[in-house]
């Protein structure tokens, strides 16, 4: 259900096309929520079903016609009731390396740090990816729009979990490649 109320949520500041929905979605949200290409599609057509939004198609002169979608007053409606609703309970995080991690005494020491240097390296490729390019939106959004000053100081606080998290993990990792390095 969730997927629904981000694309409610993002259609609520504009018209847009899945793909743009996507792109929007990769420079703001996905470092705790995000979606394939195809889940979208999907979702929007279920949304528009239940008429919480609708689409036009528009021509494009020497492109593929595009499909933008808008948010119903319905589509509204059920976005302000699913924003009242409080979360009562943490979400369970699946971490593949970890499960990885706490099965691999079978194998050995090289392989295992292996692993997890790619992970640090990958936390550092989205630390950098929160630290410039999500930044630099977000930046666009509050200085260009003041109407969004709210919303670009929400947007800032998830941007910083989003690094205060590529930190933890990279912290963690750092300790757990010296540790085995070091007992393995």
């Amino acid at each position: 259900m969730s997927l629904q109320h981000t694309l409610l949520g993002f259609l609520n500041y504009g018209s847009m096309t899945g793909y743009e929905l996507k792109q929007t979605m990769d420079v703001s949200t996905a470092n705790f929520w995000y979606a394939k290409q195809s889940q979208i599609y999907m979702t929007l057509k279920k949304m528009e079903e239940k008429g919480l939004v609708f689409s036009d198609v528009e021509a494009q002169d020497g492109r593929p016609d595009r499909r933008v979608y808008t948010i119903t007053d319905a589509g509204r409606a059920a976005l302000d009731n699913w924003l009242a609703q409080p979360v009562m309970e943490l979400q369970p995080k699946k971490e593949l390396v970890l499960l990885k991690l706490f099965f691999s005494s079978r194998k050995n020491k090289e392989a295992i740090l292996t692993q997890l240097r790619l992970q640090r390296d990958l936390h550092q490729n989205r630390l950098e990816h929160f630290e410039g390019e999500t930044a630099s939106v977000i930046r666009q959004f509050a200085t260009g729009l003041s109407e969004m000053a709210k919303d670009a100081l929400l947007w800032d606080a998830t941007r910083q979990y989003g690094v205060m998290y590529s930190k933890m993990s990279i912290q963690w990792l750092d300790e757990t490649i010296a540790m085995i390095d070091e007992n393995f």
